[in-house]
């Protein structure tokens, strides 16, 4: 993203990889070659879920462009001023009607005070998904994905995120994964599952 914010990595310590490594061998083998992953986080809930909403079903490069487009029209991404403009002009940032709806009905969300995102450090994790799916165009994986890229929550293992399970597959010698296994899984990466999905993220692009 490309307004004026400091860059801040997910957070976690060399004792949360010593704790996972200790409750799986091949997960342990997985961090040794790895060290430390970084992952670039958007601590501003409302830009990163704007952002969210953009990356809808394109690829990464093109949401960047289309979120580049929108910080250069409003100069910052606020509700307030997501709110005051005009929905064509949202959509000359070279997205769809529906998600520039979307992104339009998030801002009215915040102003109208449905989401606090001041609020949602202190809501638990199932809590802050249920309020953000009551959101137009916002499934659970996307709230999943602001639970650690915005909000830095340590255990969040998505069994929507096609990537996750197959890392987890290749891991393990798997063929498929079923919502049971990956349950098994993430019982046993906890509290730290969103530690081991960084690690599932880069076996899965191996």
């Amino acid at each position: 993203m490309s307004n004026n914010r400091q860059v801040e990595f997910f957070k976690y310590t060399q004792t949360e990889l010593d704790a996972l490594k200790q409750k799986d061998k091949k997960l342990a083998a997985v961090i040794e070659r790895y060290g430390i992953i970084k992952r670039e986080i958007n601590t501003d809930v409302f830009s990163a879920l704007v952002g969210s909403i953009i990356s809808q079903q394109i690829s990464g490069k093109a949401a960047e462009t289309v979120e580049n487009k929108l910080v250069r029209l409003c100069g910052e991404i606020t509700p307030e001023l997501i709110h005051g403009m005009d929905i064509s002009d949202i959509r000359q940032c070279g997205m769809s009607m529906r998600k520039a709806n979307y992104i339009k009905e998030a801002a009215k969300a915040v102003r109208a005070g449905t989401i606090d995102p001041a609020a949602l450090d202190s809501l638990p994790d199932e809590e802050i998904i249920n309020l953000l799916t009551g959101l137009p165009g916002i499934g659970v994986w996307t709230a999943e994905m602001l639970l650690i890229f915005s909000l830095n929550r340590k255990n969040v293992l998505s069994y929507g995120d096609l990537a996750i399970r197959r890392g987890m597959c290749k891991l393990y010698g798997l063929e498929s994964l079923t919502k049971e296994r990956h349950g098994k899984y993430k019982k046993r990466y906890s509290p730290f599952g969103s530690i081991a999905s960084l690690y599932l993220w880069r076996l899965s692009v191996e």
